[in-house]
C-alpha cells in the first residue's frame, strides 16, 4: 500500500464512522422494570385523576337534583299562586249558589259554573280542607270567631264562613272558622 492510499483509509474510517445514522447506533435498553418511584408516581396521578373525576360526577349529580328541586319549586309556586288567584270567583260563585232565585236556568248556570271550578281545583289537586264539625287545627283553620255552646265539643268548628284549600304540600289558604269554646 502505497503512502497515499494509507492517508486515505483512515479518512474514509473517519468518514463511515460519521456517516453511521443514530438508527445504526446501538441503543441503550430500556429498563424491564419500572423503577418504583416512577410507578408510585404514577399510581399517585391515576388516583388523584378518579378522586377529581369522582367529585366532578357528584358535583354534576348534586347540580342535576338541585335544578330539578327548584324547577318543581317554582312550579308549585306558580300553580298556588295562580290557584290563589282563582279562589275569590270561587267564593262568589259559592254566595250566589246559596242565595234564593227565582230564575231556575240562571241558578243552574251558576251552579254548573262551580262544579266545573271545583272539577278543576280537583284535577291541579287542590282539594278543600275539611272545616265543618272537625277539630281546630291552627295549621289548617283561622279562627276568627268564639262561640260558647253547650251542645258542640270543645274546640269544634260550628261554622265556616269562607273554606280554605290545600295542595299536598301546602296551604294556599287557611279555612276561616268559628270556634266552640
Amino acid at each position: 500500500m502505497s503512502k497515499k492510499q494509507q492517508d486515505q483509509a483512515p479518512q474514509e474510517e473517519e468518514l463511515l464512522e460519521t456517516a453511521e445514522t443514530p438508527a445504526e447506533q446501538p441503543q441503550e435498553e430500556a429498563p424491564q422494570e419500572t423503577e418504583p418511584e416512577a410507578l408510585e408516581a404514577l399510581k399517585a396521578e391515576l388516583a388523584a385523576k378518579e378522586d377529581q373525576y369522582l367529585r366532578l360526577a357528584a358535583e354534576y349529580d348534586n347540580f342535576r337534583k338541585r335544578t330539578n328541586k327548584e324547577k318543581e319549586g317554582i312550579w308549585s309556586e306558580a300553580k298556588g299562586s295562580t290557584i290563589t288567584a282563582l279562589l275569590p270567583i270561587y267564593d262568589n260563585l259559592e254566595r250566589a249558589v246559596r242565595q234564593p232565585c227565582t230564575d231556575e236556568a240562571y241558578a243552574k248556570g251558576v251552579e254548573m259554573t262551580l262544579s266545573e271550578l271545583k272539577k278543576i281545583l280537583e284535577q291541579q289537586g287542590v282539594t278543600e280542607i275539611p272545616a265543618l264539625g272537625q277539630t281546630f287545627d291552627p295549621n289548617l283553620h283561622n279562627a276568627v270567631m268564639h262561640v260558647e255552646d253547650e251542645t258542640a265539643e270543645e274546640n269544634s268548628i260550628v261554622e265556616v264562613f269562607q273554606a280554605g284549600f290545600q295542595t299536598s304540600d301546602r296551604v294556599l289558604r287557611f279555612a276561616m272558622v268559628k270556634v266552640a269554646n
